[in-house]
């Protein structure tokens, strides 16, 4: 990767074409932090310093946007998902597989091995895994929606676990990013069959 250095006190005095100052800087220093996670860093081998050099920026830059590395590092793991997925609202089923189809897209198998480096920070930090998992509540919860609406349209059982349902779907995803749990179930068509699996049991 090409570093360009994006540092505030850089090109003082001259108005930047593109993207405000703030935005590119913010940029690079993500781009950094999920290149080297994506290289095979751990979480503890990630110093603000090592960021700061591949993106080009000085240290200071860094924490005037983050207050820790742990906070750095969540918010660019959360950058590499994406936006919010906006469901059709055609079926549960149909939005049910374009979710988990998501998650198994080849464009996510960097994701997934970043995820995997920060696997250890969420198992021993509190603060880190609270982190996590308010980052990770909105996206969850767009699948919870298709779920209460399916109940409320009759389409999945009244008294489905929807908390548990919604472990079912994303568990064997994260499985299969982060470990090849079982290289033998194939990426083509597997949206549909894990959908269709837990809904002979979840549909009405």
């Amino acid at each position: 990767m090409t570093t360009v250095s994006v540092d505030e006190d850089a090109g003082r005095g001259r108005k930047a074409p593109g993207r405000p100052r703030d935005a590119r800087a913010a940029e690079a220093i993500l781009d950094a932090v999920t290149d080297l996670l994506g290289e095979g860093l751990s979480a503890d081998a990630i110093s603000i310093e090592a960021v700061a050099t591949r993106a080009g920026v000085g240290k200071a830059t860094i924490y005037r946007r983050w207050p820790n590395k742990e906070a750095l590092l969540i918010d660019a793991v959360a950058r590499m998902k994406g936006p919010l997925p906006v469901p059709a609202g055609t079926s549960v089923r149909e939005d049910l597989i374009m979710l988990v189809g998501l998650a198994r897209h080849p464009h996510m198998e960097h994701y997934g091995r970043a995820t995997a480096c920060l696997v250890p920070e969420l198992v021993r930090s509190p603060e880190m895994h609270a982190v996590f998992q308010a980052v990770t509540e909105p996206r969850r919860d767009v699948t919870r929606q298709v779920l209460l609406r399916g109940i409320a349209t009759g389409e999945l059982r009244a008294d489905l676990d929807v908390e548990l349902t919604l472990l079912m779907l994303a568990g064997p995803s994260i499985a299969q990013n982060m470990l090849h749990w079982n290289p033998a179930v194939p990426i083509e068509g597997y949206a549909e069959a894990l959908v269709d699996a837990i809904l002979r049991g979840a549909a009405a």
